[in-house]
């Protein structure tokens, strides 16, 4: 069965139809992966939905967690895409992260996490210095609960300091990001494919 990848967007752009420079970026990721035979699930735009607060899998009535984690654990690859805002993931990302942090309680009988054997990488856009702390921030959290992480895991794009220039709005898409994210995502396809052949003992 081919590999999996599961983007999901956390803009803080409630509105799916409103565009987004880490949609930009998610593209280019998902432009990688299909030349390795990745099949691209659809991008779940996380504030478009109603994530309720809290650290389990299910936070009761109207949470729309439980359907998006079954979307997320299904995939082999997670593309965990976000804005930067004030030099950190946005509030969005940081909400998601928290409700994976009931994977630790959920592990089977060897120990292992439900994102144990899956890979995640991140795409990260902003006009502000910050990607490496957002990119730090973002792998040491998803390895904490259970994801495990490629080299070159990260692909981002960051404008001049206090500009106004997003990257939705760049006429071409810099050498530098398309090269990365060809790295990103031949390294993760080729773990997740070893990984989905021969899963963690725990």
């Amino acid at each position: 069965m081919p590999l999996i990848a599961q983007p999901i967007n956390c803009t803080l752009k409630a509105d799916a139809s409103a565009t987004s420079s880490t949609d930009a970026m998610i593209s280019v990721l998902a432009k990688a992966f299909m030349a390795h035979e990745v099949a691209i699930a659809e991008t779940i735009r996380v504030a478009a939905h109603n994530v309720l607060p809290g650290v389990t899998s299910d936070e009761g009535r109207g949470d729309a967690w439980p359907a998006m984690r079954e979307k997320i654990l299904a995939a082999d690859i997670l593309v965990f895409g976000t804005p930067i805002w004030m030099g950190q993931p946005s509030s969005v990302a940081k909400r998601v992260l928290e409700r994976m942090d009931a994977f630790i309680g959920e592990t089977d009988d060897a120990g292992r996490m439900p994102s144990y054997s899956k890979v995640a990488v991140c795409a990260v856009v902003g006009n502000e210095d910050g990607a490496h702390n957002v990119c730090a921030q973002l792998f040491q959290a998803l390895n904490d609960v259970g994801w495990t992480i490629p080299a070159v895991g990260g692909c981002y794009w960051v404008g001049e300091a206090m500009g106004d220039v997003d990257f939705k709005d760049l006429k071409a898409v810099p050498p530098a990001v398309t090269k990365t994210a060809k790295m990103v995502a031949a390294n993760a396809a080729h773990l997740a494919g070893l990984l989905k052949a021969q899963v963690y003992p725990g």
